[in-house]
């Protein structure tokens, strides 16, 4: 699992790698290690919390559309997670949250307006 965080990581635009916020399940228990390894802060809800990981908690009842709460999704290569395509269907369907854009599009939109303020300009 740290692996798989770290690389997942250290990939995303460079907007998003200050800080992770995690909930607290033992499969992040390394993750002392992938702060070490990333340079990215990592953070943890409160303990009954939900409403400060509303992401995590909405994006596994989307999971749960395709795979029932307690699936062990270590079964399944990455390879066959990604043949059931959930990234892709979670990331391309509108959120009211989001003014019923995608997740995609608001990431698009979020890392434009980022790079744009951090240009700067000529009079």
């Amino acid at each position: 699992m740290k692996k798989a965080l770290a690389a997942a990581m250290t990939t995303s635009p460079e907007q998003l790698r200050r800080s992770v916020t995690w909930d607290r399940g033992k499969e992040l228990s390394a993750h002392a290690a992938v702060t070490v390894e990333t340079d990215i802060a990592v953070y943890f809800a409160d303990p009954h919390s939900p409403w400060q990981r509303g992401t995590n908690e909405n994006t596994n009842g989307l999971l749960r559309q395709y795979f029932p709460k307690g699936t062990d999704l270590s079964r399944w290569t990455a390879e066959e997670l990604e043949a059931v395509a959930v990234a892709v269907a979670l990331n391309t369907r509108p959120r009211k949250i989001l003014g019923w854009r995608t997740p995609a599009e608001a990431l698009g939109e979020h890392l434009r307006s980022h790079q744009q303020a951090s240009v700067a300009t000529t009079p």
